[in-house]
């Protein structure tokens, strides 16, 4: 079979083992149920990375497209259902699947379904969550990119109010499941004025069709609508404040997932839709597009690890050190380069394997002393030793120190958009360090004891670090998994960083990316595009450098924070910000409408 026949396959067999599990799974013991699971989100993830060493060798294409049944639209016009992969495409399938691999290998026989449930519905809601996620990151069609984005947000309300009989994992479903829906409807809109426009849903359709069109309102008013929606998966600024609350309550599995590559699915979506459908004469020229993902890169990045560093409650510091990366991620984006989509590539691939190594461990914590909350468990996990070393390991790769993956991610994006404006390399630095500092805070506190012992007054979080263990019980002996996979994370992120082909990959990905007439070309016509050559990435001496300051002052204010603490002062300042994260949904409607403004009026200037 050629390598694009694998595609279908990728979407289809967690489907198939989300059904099995569902028809099959209350007969079976948990041990076969969890197995099963394993089997069938391993398939797919062989099936990507072969799919990835296809396209990325360069032998045979750069691209493998196929339209699903066979319906291959003549000259590219009609309606069919097409799947296509480029190196960022199929390697985004092959993270996800990887990652869902790892999340299920972490769960083995831990995580505890409540009684009612058992038979493999966690499990099958993860495959679930895999089939949306795959489908996303290969489909070539704007609609049934809507309903992937769907599907992967509606397993992704079940699984974050999963334990539905306790309160809080509801009301945080809750906020995920309206703001995200808002933002869908907002997606669903935006197709509908574009194919009202063009009469095709395709993507590269849609892009030839705007070929010869000027930009006018209404292809604003859809670029918009399209990029709200994406922008709320991707918790950007203004439209953040469902993750933090979804975070707090979701299972640790699924955490590892939403912060690992959900979020980055978002500033992927916005990507590839500029690029294949708005980066022609008729979209959204290139200075507006810029300005406005740097307004919003920046204002996420800033305020995100602000109310990182506020945080007591560790899944919702982690949460809010999502946001502030997802401002960096969308900050190399808005170069509109190949160098910041190759770099910010890499610092997403690194960025996976770090976040779900560090949540790994806070599920470590909350299954063995039922609490998440940094005060609380002040050198209580000393006993707790090799959690505490992948913990804080975690944290200086978070801050970008080199070799791992996301200090190469950085170091590539923060120069690419060092050439956009010379200040940028800063806000790297400083939202790197401030994030990167507040885990080994949590660290020296939780772990090492170090420091006077918490007041409990001081800095209250937002919701309690109580909670349930996810074990059923209160853990005596850590099980294996638990600490395997979060180490085998950390490793897989220091590869990115040290082997030459990942980062020579990514430059090659992020020039295929960035070249819309060659993805028109393959998708509609067939027509072989050559591969460009293949030029060996090196870590900058700069990025090196900044890496080593990033990591040294995140060190230095962990140090500074658990010696001498924040004074009232300074906690009073940073309150009206922390109050902004209200937990009404209404609130969060609000400053949807809000961010939808900002982002109409960063981009209308074109049209004056």
């Amino acid at each position: 079979m050629d390598t694009a026949g694998l595609l279908p396959l990728v979407v289809a067999v967690p489907l198939l083992g989300a059904a099995v599990l569902v028809a099959g799974g209350r007969r079976l013991p948990r041990i076969v149920t969890d197995a099963l699971g394993c089997a069938f989100a391993a398939a797919p993830a062989a099936l990507a990375l072969l799919v990835l060493a296809r396209v990325a060798g360069g032998g045979a294409g750069p691209y493998a497209v196929e339209w699903v049944g066979g319906r291959h639209l003549a000259g590219g016009e009609g309606v069919g259902i097409v799947l296509v992969a480029d190196p960022l495409g199929a390697g985004l399938a092959a993270l996800v699947s990887v990652l869902v691999v790892a999340v299920l290998g972490y769960s083995w026989h831990y995580f505890e379904e409540p009684p009612r449930r058992h038979g493999g519905a966690f499990t099958a809601l993860i495959l679930l969550f895999q089939a949306g996620m795959c489908g996303f990151a290969l489909t070539g069609d704007l609609f049934n990119a809507f309903v992937f984005f769907e599907l992967m947000g509606v397993v992704a309300y079940a699984l974050t109010g999963y334990r539905v009989e306790e309160s809080r994992p509801v009301h945080g479903a809750l906020s995920f499941g309206i703001a995200n829906s808002l933002g869908g409807y907002c997606m669903l809109l935006g197709i509908t004025l574009l194919y009202a426009r063009t009469g095709e849903p395709g993507l590269a359709q849609i892009g030839r069709a705007l070929d010869g069109r000027a930009p006018d309102g209404l292809l604003l008013a859809a670029f918009v609508l399209v990029a709200t929606g994406l922008l709320v998966k991707a918790a950007a600024v203004p439209f953040h404040f469902w993750l933090p609350d979804a975070h707090a309550v979701a299972p640790t599995p699924v955490c590892m997932l939403l912060s690992g590559v959900m979020v980055e699915l978002g500033v992927y979506g916005v990507a590839r839709v500029y690029w294949t459908v708005f980066s022609g004469p008729g979209g959204v020229p290139h200075p507006d597009l810029t300005r406005a993902l740097l307004v919003i890169g920046t204002l996420t990045a800033l305020l995100g690890a602000l109310m990182c560093w506020r945080q007591r409650h560790i899944k919702r510091l982690l949460a809010f050190s999502t946001v502030a990366h997802t401002g960096l991620f969308l900050t190399g984006v808005a170069v509109l380069s190949p160098e910041g989509v190759s770099g910010t590539a890499l610092y997403v691939l690194g960025h996976a394997g770090v976040k779900a190594s560090l949540f790994g461990c806070v599920g470590v914590l909350l299954d063995r002393y039922a609490s998440v909350d940094e005060h609380e468990l002040y050198g209580r996990a000393g006993e707790l030793p090799v959690t505490g070393v992948l913990f804080t390991v975690g944290g200086l790769a978070l801050s970008g120190l080199p070799p791992f993956g996301t200090g190469l991610g950085k170091a590539l994006a923060e120069e690419a958009a060092g050439q956009a404006a010379g200040w940028l390399p800063a806000l790297f630095v400083l939202v790197s360090a401030v994030t990167g500092g507040a885990v080994l805070r949590v660290a020296l506190r939780v772990f090492a004891g170090a420091g006077r012992p918490p007041r409990a007054a001081e800095d209250g979080p937002e919701t309690t670090g109580e909670a349930e263990p996810e074990t059923g019980g209160r853990l005596r002996r850590v099980p294996v998994p638990m600490l395997a996979v979060p180490a085998a994370l950390l490793v897989g992120a220091l590869a990115v960083g040290v082997l030459p082909g990942v980062a020579a990959t990514a430059e090659r990905a992020g020039r295929l990316f960035t070249d819309a007439r060659g993805y028109r070309a393959a998708v509609l016509d067939g027509r072989p595009v050559a591969a460009p050559a293949a030029v060996a990435q090196h870590w900058p001496t700069t990025g090196i450098l900044l890496g080593l300051l990033s990591t040294a002052l995140a060190a230095a204010l962990a140090a500074l924070a658990v010696w001498r603490p924040a004074r009232t002062g300074a906690t009073a300042l940073t309150a009206p910000v922390r109050r902004l994260q209200s937990g009404h949904i209404g609130d969060y409607v609000a400053w949807l409408v809000v961010g939808m403004a900002l982002l109409t009026a960063l981009t209308a200037t074109g049209l004056r």
